[in-house]
């Protein structure tokens, strides 16, 4: 027998096991928005005074969170960063015609800015990862550290007091089993749907989409006409992150809720103060000596570093 829209009767596409909570279409997509205005209130993300730049990638995630907080009516421009990853795949070419795309089909009016890493700094990803002890023979630890820094650094520049990123569920519990799993106390402190813009230089960090499962939000860019780029990024291989997800999946399918009760019970032990620094182990921070972005290292950040090898 087939399943039936909880809110209508009509016939359901969309079946949330963890909810118990079957939706037709139409209600699906009411549904979703509704649950993320309630995420960002719940966890004091922003108001719709903010200025709020959405970090986007040309993925189903990054896509539907920019696509839902314009629905729901908030100042909200997107930015996208060229790495120059291509390397004959193609893959950031590809990302930016998605991202294009959607603008096109659904918010022509809408402000995409874009960072052309070569352009601004004079070398690509491959080339800096090359050069950089940190990349090994993936360049991914110096990637992450280039879009922190520019995200982080355009947003300030533009006057945004809130930067969104659309890390979804299984994201946020496939990087905390990992930093269980490993004990990495200062990434379990870090770990939360809002990083407050504490330090001078800092932009408030945001995921409304924390609470939402994967396959949620391709049901979402599915149903909604959102078109995305279904490849991964070339050298995510084998990353540990993508290994920590099958384990949490198989877990899942015996047990449904899994992902969320992990995540979710590891936020009320943080909001007990169960994951916290000394006052005395709290790393100072400076600005950087040409950036100016806040620094725990002497001198220069370690972004700025990346560019003294050329």
């Amino acid at each position: 027998m087939s399943l039936k829209c909880r809110k209508c009767h009509q016939p359901a596409v969309v079946n949330m096991r963890q909810h118990k909570l079957a939706l037709c279409e139409a209600h699906y997509l009411e549904w979703l928005p509704a649950q993320t205005q309630r995420t960002i209130e719940k966890y004091h993300m922003f108001t719709r005074e903010d200025k709020i730049l959405v970090a986007v990638s040309g993925g189903k995630d990054s896509l539907s969170v920019w696509d839902i907080l314009l629905q729901l009516g908030y100042h909200a421009d997107g930015l996208t960063l060229q790495l120059g990853i291509d390397e004959g795949i193609r893959y950031s070419e590809q990302s930016h015609a998605y991202i294009e795309k959607f603008i096109r089909d659904f918010y022509p009016q809408a402000v995409l800015h874009t960072v052309d890493v070569k352009a601004a700094y004079g070398a690509a990803l491959p080339e800096i990862a090359a050069r950089d002890d940190r990349a090994g023979e993936r360049p991914c630890a110096v990637c992450g550290l280039i879009k922190r820094h520019e995200m982080n650094r355009l947003a300030y520049e533009l006057g945004d007091t809130v930067l969104v990123t659309g890390h979804n569920l299984d994201d946020e519990a496939s990087v905390l089993w990992g930093n269980l799993f490993h004990w990495q106390i200062e990434a379990l402190v870090r770990q939360s749907p809002v990083l407050p813009a504490d330090r001078p230089g800092l932009a408030r960090k945001v995921k409304p989409l924390c609470r939402f499962y994967e396959r949620d939000m391709a049901a979402y860019a599915l149903l909604r006409g959102i078109e995305y780029v279904y490849d991964e990024c070339p050298f995510s291989v084998n990353a540990s992150t993508l290994r920590n997800k099958l384990t949490l999946n198989e877990m899942e399918q015996e047990q449904p809720g899994t992902k969320m009760q992990f995540y979710a019970g590891f936020l009320t032990a943080r909001e007990r103060g169960l994951f916290t620094l000394p006052e005395a182990e709290q790393v100072p921070l400076a600005p950087c000596a040409r950036c100016g972005q806040p620094t725990s290292a002497h001198g220069l950040c370690a972004f700025c570093k990346l560019w003294d090898h050329r």
